[in-house]
């Protein structure tokens, strides 16, 4: 790690820290300024010792890093504002004015200290006292105190940048009271509520955003004319000044003039701007100094001296801003570069793009610094900068040179997004500018609200306001990499770099610059593949993806585009047998194809971090990936790319690790793994192939990591291509955000319904034969007899409440009304698991679906209404047109009501028909959609409309049985769904992957359910989440309520009218992602809060819903949220827990607010405040990730349940704290306390691509048996699921969820032989199913006996398919023999001893295959 001091040299040799010395230039001559950046490069290339001789550096500034932690978590602000206070010496009789600013970022502190310590040392008129504060320290009490003290006295406020909600409204709470006793009130771009308390004599914005202003309606027009942000249209209101002021009052034009020439003052930034600003307020409006000048001369105000808008800064040049291409590269290619060695005909270009305040303000040591990284590395530099915060404009203009694009990679060091900054963003038009650049664009992030000790301390890293502005907004833009690269200084509030993020972001500048300019025949890539869980045959593990297969297609990718790949076979079987050595890989023992062995002096001397693993593992090699005395690297060379197997965590079979509350380091073989692939192979990128490794999810910072945290270390420079499910954003977030990686979007397989399967098939055919013979008093009867006795066979008693019982019933003695309820229900049942959607088989890279495949997949999205575009879904518009309400048909349906279900399943098979028309207008020979056919503009279609032909959809629905629908009502739907079609088949995740690893810039596109959001596809994109302050949408919370009261009706019912006092809920980051927040919304709603927006649209804040008008006592809540959803919504934890507070310090009846009837027993028992007992917001501490129950279940290393559960309990009880948000703090007896009145459980399933059983996650996060083993009667709580999966959404019991799920995908004969199919990940996919069926059964007890049952008949007593997966992938089966065994072990499945035996002798049998005996 570079010392910081080598960056403090810089800076000297800079003579940046001269700057601040008033009335001295701040550049020597450009000779001497040249020669010393050439002897700070010089200095960087010398020995560390030689360093230590120059002794001035360790007096001009510490090492940030190396200050102890301090304590308060590191969130607030621990800087001060009496740093920031100037008072006067000596009055000598003046006037004094006291200013008291608030600004967003700390570069105007200098500024405003010097310009007040000028006017008192140099003026007659008048003396300042002047006091700051930073927006962020408004949350400390103390400094709020302070804050509304200093105004109750003071002359003037300045605002700039308050952006904010609740801090915006802290400031109007205390500005607005005092505005009409200040003599003026400056505020510059910022909240409008905060822009209308300006008031400069006469001038105000009190309308602004109201009604008429001539300012208002300025800038509405300059934002419709081109979508510019506030802060633009300012600056096009200082052009075009003199008109606006024509149409004003003469006193009402000058005031007005006064505070346009304050934003000029304020924007030019330096010392002698603010100083005329401050004394032109001073003598104009304070009313003690314009006393005290009559009779004067008034001060005549310098102009403000201000850089142009935008232009290109270079801190060496002898002109301080080049306006055109042409005179910057005069300068810097023909003096600069030769001076220091850069030959500008090779050299790399970065692009840098710079706020203009801290070039105004001089501020701008952290500029400096990663420019003289980059120049020291050999490359050439661009920095730009822009007035306003659209960066396009400057982009467009200098980034180019007679059309073409001069930069190989840009760095935007604002932090901000490329167009409208904090405040107002356009996504797509910065995407745009940057597919046009097409160079990798990165995005590193200043800290403005922590100092850097407050960032070092704090586990959770960057704050979380800005992680909200400052890494999400940029990545909608298709930014990647938010380092953070420098930081504030506590007493000055000047920018600092940090050295080794500078180096570190000038290294991995200078890897991308390089995938560009390098030929592809010497690029080195490295292909990483996982194995999870380790061991047995898991090597090739992705959601949803046929790794071998599409590693195949990427070789041939790579070879047609001429990179080396050797004598890479060109087959999915013999790339497997290269990499496994052995398909029935085995990791613990050396079966897979060591690719190297590094020796542990080799390891130690390569690896700087490598004594820091000890404290976990002990010294090297360990016995992880080692063969005793090297560190194993497992994989296969093919020419220049490497196919490599990422270690695993190491510590899934360990019970005592699995326990620990944090996650331990990576293990040696882990950490030799990437040294190898970085030093040893040196490739040029890497490509982590599939969801999901270990990397990002490895201790650290949650966002902004230090050089500590062991992501950052172990990718450290290597650029990171990261291929994700595009129904996963909210991991491939942490990853990009963890891992510095662009991810690439695949696709899951597409959806096709489950369809039924033996009995139940049987089932549908005799409610089929029923329906013919209903009345028929023989054979209806004698019908219904069968249709029950086939029910009881299939288990469906579980599911249906009042089936009749097997021995005794007779439907001959049943009235017909009877006889048809049994058939409703039975049918509505089998509808459930016919209808549900299941994913068949694996994707592969660079295959687009077929036809049939296509169908699926619009059935599904043509299901749903989508109001906002005024789309009705199929099945509204068909049940429409029998004079019925879909929901009112679903309803029916959901209670069995037979003529209901039948109607339901009617629509939906002309729903399939209709859709099925439209694809089949584009389907080629091969069954294959190579280009849609545009329906709307064929000429058949016109001709047919000219002699009244239907259009063939419509057609469809007609011959479905359902002869009055329109074509004019279907026209919006169809258009759409022709639409999604076209994303649905592009072909473009080999390209996406290529544009990464070629240097080029990968388009942005959200990620979630191409379902809900086909704004997801077309995949091969670089998939972002959304932007947390918008979430939950009002939409979202109106489905919230209405589930919420779904729910609460339901429990009532079944508990004679009463409420549960306590719901346990889980938080998944992709599911609030998908639904744009809906179930952080259930949670709200609760509690009996709402959500309420800012002026901006943003959600910052929650007010209580009234009592009356809830209408119901405000429920108890226990909310688990996953490690991601931490990561990713941080905000929205502090939006949860205020409104709980809230709820719970409301003075209602007890009875009425179960939230403070616990809080206030909590508070009691624990001896602490009503308000800490009221904390509900749990989940892992900073950089750790689930309860590792799910760890402990794939590997079988655990004892029994009482371990589960306090695993739970260790490390899911890290309470967030909206008082102290810096830090996650354990709280496991408040967890245990809020835990033990729980009456239910809660999860959301928002996908039928990731079910219950698919992944181990859902049933890790459950809380039921941990509840049941904390409650003081030892109740098991009820559990239940909401699934939202379908446009008819439902809440079941978690058993009747567990049933379905197991009916429809491992039991299922279309599910379990559509993954056989793909081989052998296929059979790992089934054993995952079971090994997850069984996870439930230890978490929640509510898995039925005959699901193992009936799968053991499948999969074990058939000696048929029994083979199949024995020759398949014996180590999968291996792993299925013992999931059974285990879980009869364990006691969850009772069955014969004969079955027993038969399980025992396979074991034997596969052992012995596995070993070769």
């Amino acid at each position: 790690m570079a010392s910081f001091k080598f960056a403090a040299a810089a800076l000297l040799s800079l003579g940046a820290t001269t700057a601040w010395q008033t009335k001295t230039s701040f550049l020597s001559t450009p000779r001497q300024i040249q020669k010393s950046a050439l002897q700070t490069a010089s200095l960087y290339q010398q020995p560390h010792n030689a360093l230590q001789k120059h002794t001035s550096l360790s007096m001009v500034v510490t090492d940030p890093t190396e200050t102890p932690a301090i304590g308060g978590g590191g969130m607030f602000t621990a800087s001060n504002a009496e740093n920031r206070r100037v008072v006067p010496e000596d009055t000598r009789g003046r006037p004094t004015m006291k200013i008291v600013y608030v600004v967003l970022e700390s570069q105007y502190q200098s500024s405003m200290t010097a310009a007040a310590k000028r006017i008192n040392a140099g003026s007659d008129n008048m003396a300042v006292e002047c006091v700051g504060y930073l927006l962020e320290e408004l949350r400390n009490e103390d400094a709020f105190e302070q804050f509304k003290k200093d105004m109750s006295d003071a002359n003037v406020f300045i605002g700039s940048l308050i952006f904010v909600q609740e801090l915006a409204e802290k400031v109007t709470e205390v500005v607005q009271p005092l505005r009409d006793q200040l003599d003026a009130v400056l505020v510059f771009p910022s909240m409008p509520e905060v822009m209308r308390l300006n008031k400069v004599g006469s001038f105000t914005m009190k309308n602004l955003g109201q009604s008429k202003s001539v300012v208002a309606d300025f800038m509405k027009k300059k934002k419709q004319e081109d979508g510019s942000s506030f802060e633009e249209g300012m600056l096009k209101l200082l052009r075009t000044l003199p008109k606006v002021l024509k149409f004003l009052p003469s006193d009402k034009a000058a005031d007005a003039r006064t505070f346009m020439m304050s934003f000029q003052y304020w924007l030019g930034g330096s010392p002698n701007n603010l100083e005329s600003l401050l004394l032109m307020v001073g003598q104009d409006y304070v009313a003690p100094i314009k006393e005290s000048m009559k009779g004067k001369d008034k001060i005549v105000m310098e102009e403000p001296v201000l850089l142009p808008d935008k232009a290109i800064w270079h801190p060496v040049a002898p002109d301080i801003v080049f306006e055109t291409n042409e005179s910057y590269f005069k300068w810097y290619n023909e003096e600069f570069c030769p001076d220091a060695g850069i030959d500008p005909k090779t050299a790399p270009t970065v692009g840098i793009i710079l706020q203009k305040s801290h070039i105004n303000t001089k501020d701008d040591t952290h500029y400096v610094s990663l420019i003289a990284e980059l120049e020291s590395r050999g490359a050439r530099v661009v920095p730009i900068y822009s007035g306003g915060l659209d960066f396009s404009g400057p982009v467009e203009e200098y980034f180019y040179s007679n059309g073409k694009s001069i930069v190989d990679t840009v760095i935007n060091l604002t932090g901000f997004a490329l167009v409208g900054g904090p405040a107002s963003q356009d996504h797509k038009k910065a995407a745009s500018v940057l597919k046009k650049l097409n160079v990798p664009y990165m995005c590193a992030v200043p800290l403005v609200f922590q100092s850097f000790e407050e960032w070092q301390a704090s586990e959770l890293g960057l704050h979380p306001i800005q992680v909200a502005l400052q890494v999400s907004l940029p990545e909608i833009d298709g930014a990647i990499e938010p380092i953070i690269y420098a930081g504030r200084e506590g007493a000055t509030g000047r920018s600092v770099p940090l050295a080794d993020r500078v180096n570190l972001l000038a290294d991995r500048a200078m890897k991308w610059s390089a995938l560009r300019t390098k030929k592809a025949a010497d690029k080195k890539i490295a292909i990483t593949i996982f194995s999870f869980p380790p061991d047995k045959g898991n090597v090739g593990t992705a959601a949803y993806l046929d790794v071998f297969d599409s590693i195949k297609a990427v070789l041939k990718q790579l070879k047609s585009e001429g990179y080396n790949v050797g004598d890479a076979p060109d087959s999915k079987e013999a790339i497997m047998e290269a990499v496994l050595n052995d398909p029935e890989a085995r990791i613990s023992s050396p079966e897979l194809n060591v690719a190297y062995r590094m020796s542990t002096d080799e390891y130690y001397e390569l690896t700087p971090y490598a004594k820091d693993l000890e404290e976990n593992w002990g010294p090297a090699p360990g016995n992880l990936n080692s063969d005793g005395q090297n560190l194993v690297v497992y994989g296969k060379q093919f020419g220049n790319v490497f196919i490599g197997v990422q270690p695993s965590f190491g510590y899934e079979g360990d019970p005592m690790r699995l326990l620990f509350a944090k996650s331990a380091s990576p293990h040696h073989g882990f950490a030799a793994y990437y040294t190898y692939l970085e030093k040893v192979f040196q490739a040029d990128a890497v490509l982590h192939f599939g969801t999901h490794g270990s990397l990002e999810f490895m201790p650290g910072k949650q966002v902004g990591m230090s050089g500590t945290c062991y992501p950052d270390r172990l990718i450290n420079s290597l650029p990171s291509a990261y291929l994700y499910a595009a129904n996963n954003p909210s991991e491939a977030t942490i990853a990009k955000r963890r891992s510095y990686s662009a991810t690439v979007s695949y696709l899951t397989p597409p959806a096709e319904n489950a369809g039924l399967y033996k009995g139940l098939k049987e089932l549908k055919e005799l409610i089929s034969s029923y329906q013919g013979l209903r009345e028929n008093e023989a054979r209806g009867p004698a019908i219904i007899n069968s249709i029950v006795s086939t029910a009881w066979t299939c288990n469906l008693d579980k599911d249906i409440d009042d089936l009749p019982p097997l021995e005794g019933y007779d439907a001959k003695t049943d009235t017909l009304e009877r006889r048809d309820e049994i058939a409703g229900k039975v049918y509505s049942q089998i509808m459930q698991i016919e209808s549900r959607l299941l994913p068949c088989g694996l994707h592969t890279v660079g295959v687009p679906p077929t036809a049939e495949e296509a169908i699926a997949t619009l059935v599904n999205i043509a299901q749903l209404d989508r109001p906002e575009d005024g789309i009705e879904g199929i099945p509204r518009v068909i049940a429409a047109s029998v004079g019925r309400d879909i929901n009112e048909i679903y309803r029916g349906n959901n209670n069995g009501v037979l003529a209901d279900v039948e109607l339901n399943e009617k629509i939906t098979m002309a729903s399939r028909a209709a859709v099925r028309a439209l694809v089949q207008q584009s389907t080629d020979s091969n069954g294959r959609v190579k280009e849609v056919k545009n329906f709307f503009d064929e000429m058949g279609g016109f001709f047919g409309g000219l002699i009244g032909a239907k259009k063939p959809w419509t057609q469809a629905v007609i011959d479905a049985g359902f002869p009055n629908v329109s074509d004019e009502r279907f026209a919006p739907v169809f258009s759409y769904l022709e639409f999604c079609l076209k994303q649905v088949v592009a072909n473009n995740e080999l390209p996406g992957i290529m544009e990464l690893l070629n240097g080029q810039f990968l388009m942005p596109a959200p990620g979630g359910d191409p379902i809900r959001n086909p704004d997801v596809l077309p995949t091969g994109r670089n998939m972002h989440a959304l932007d947390p302050s918008a979430i939950p949408t009002q939409a979202a919370v109106e489905v919230a309520e209405d589930v919420v009261r779904k729910l609460l009706e339901k429990l009532a019912d079944e508990n004679d009218g009463a409420y549960p006092e306590s719901i346990a809920f889980t938080l998944w980051g992709t599911d609030n992602i998908k639904t744009y927040g809906e179930s952080l919304a259930q949670v709200l709603a609760l509690v009996g809060v709402r959500p309420v927006a800012d002026s901006l649209g943003r959600v910052n804040k929650v007010e209580l819903i009234p009592l009356e008008k809830l209408g119901r006592p405000r429920i108890d809540v226990v909310v688990s949220c996953s490690g991601v959803f931490r990561d990713l919504f941080i905000n929205q934890m502090n939006l949860m827990d205020r409104g709980i507070k809230m709820a719970a310090e409301a003075d209602e009846p007890l009875e009425m607010n179960f939230v403070r009837k616990h809080a206030k027993e909590s508070a009691d028992e624990l001896n602490i405040s009503l308000r800490d007992a009221a904390c509900r917001v749990f989940s892992n501490s900073a950089g750790s990730y689930s309860a590792n129950v799910g760890l402990a279940i794939e590997n079988g290393g655990w004892e029994d349940e009482s371990q589960l559960q306090e695993q739970f309990l260790t490390r899911k009880g890290f309470a967030f704290n909206a008082d102290k948000p810096g830090m996650m703090e354990q709280q496991a007896d408040l967890f245990k306390a809020a835990l033990k009145k729980v009456d239910v459980t809660f999860q959301n399933l928002d996908s039928s691509e990731i079910s219950i059983t698919d992944v181990s996650h859902y049933y890790d996060s459950d809380p039921t048996k941990v509840v049941q083993g904390l409650r003081d009667d030892k109740r098991k709580p009820m559990s239940l699921m909401a699934d939202t999966t379908t446009a008819n959404a439902q809440v079941r019991t978690l058993s009747e969820t567990v049933r379905l799920d197991a009916r429809t995908k491992l039991l299922n004969p279309k599910f379990y032989e559509g993954m056989l199919s793909t081989g052998y990940e296929g059979v790992r996919e089934i054993q995952k199913r079971l090994r997850n069926t069984m996870g439930w059964s230890a978490t929640a007890g509510e898995v039925d006996n005959f699901v193992f049952e009936d799968a053991n008949d499948v999969f074990i007593n058939d000696p048929e398919m029994q083979q199949r997966l024995l020759n398949t992938n014996p180590n999968a089966f291996r792993d299925m023999v013992t999931t059974f065994l285990e879980a009869n072990g364990r006691g969850y499945w009772e069955t014969s001893e004969e079955n027993i035996e038969r399980l025992q002798e396979l074991y034997a049998e596969v052992e012995d295959r596995i070993e070769g005996v």
